[in-house]
């Protein structure tokens, strides 16, 4: 019995929906980041030959593994659709330059450094984060927008007030907010910015804490708000597609209940109709 082409299009869907595919999958994408790091050392260069078959053989998995997800789709061009499959596919395509030419070898180490990327896209709550990050910048933009309102009118006061204190770091509103940013990461900031500043200022603290506490409190927990808003979205819209979790029923019920209402209407317009 001869085996047509959507035999084999099944059983590579079945190959690409075992989990224990995918296992390997995720298994060989962490050893080819240690691969990679073992590159870095000078003591591996003896086993340079070793390094570029398990590299080359690496390469090769990810080409087969990426031809099988493209031959389980019904058409080719269909694999490209989602966008993690064209991420999939540019990082694969980036691995297949050559090692062993001398004026490309810079540019294939450094491609296959993004190889690593690659576990984002087969774990599913590596994806929610990832996706949740880039939809959270246009919101975030607003409070980092709020930020630097905020660290220009502190460097314009802290220009004015600390300048005899040190003009290193209070010469110019510029320096002024670079010194506001090292008190903001709390790098040595104590020793060095506020207690000259005291020295000079006895009330100099309310200047600095108020500033920390807008900063590493009111915008940091707004940002942190922010991404834990758009991932419960994410979440929910996963969960939706998937047809499973309590956000997926309560999605039926409530759509159970509009085909109910529709029908008692229908019903209430027939009836008045034979009245």
């Amino acid at each position: 019995m001869a085996v047509t082409l959507d035999d084999w299009r099944a059983r590579f869907e079945r190959l690409r929906a075992n989990k224990l595919f995918e296992l390997s999958v995720i298994a060989i994408i962490i050893f080819s980041a240690l691969l990679i790091g073992a590159k870095t050392y000078e003591e591996t260069s003896r086993f340079h030959q070793v390094l570029l078959v398990l590299d080359t053989a690496v390469t090769v998995f990810f080409l087969v593994e990426l031809l099988i997800r493209m031959a389980a789709e019904k058409r080719p061009l269909d694999f490209f659709k989602k966008g993690w499959n064209v991420f999939d596919f540019l990082i694969v395509a980036a691995s297949l330059v050559p090692l062993d030419d001398s004026e490309l070898v810079l540019l294939a180490r450094l491609l296959r450094i993004f190889r690593v990327l690659r576990l984002v896209s087969m774990v599913p709550e590596l994806r929610i984060l990832m996706v949740a990050l880039f939809k959270s910048i246009p919101r975030m933009g607003y409070v980092v927008l709020l930020m630097f309102i905020i660290f220009y009118i502190y460097g314009a006061l802290g220009s004015f007030l600390f300048v005899d204190v040190d003009p290193g770091l209070w010469g110019n509103i510029s320096l002024a907010m670079l010194t506001l940013f090292q008190v903001a990461t709390f790098e040595s900031w104590a020793t060095a910015v506020l207690y000259p500043a005291m020295e000079h200022y006895p009330y100099a603290w309310i200047y600095f804490l108020t500033f920390i506490f807008l900063n590493a409190f009111v915008f940091l927990n707004m940002m942190i708000g922010i991404v834990l808003d758009v991932m419960q979205k994410e979440s929910v819209a996963i969960e939706l597609e998937s047809g499973e979790g309590e956000a997926a029923e309560l999605h039926g019920l409530r759509k159970d209940v509009r085909e109910l209402r529709d029908q008692l209407n229908r019903m209430e317009g027939l009836l008045q109709r034979r009245d």
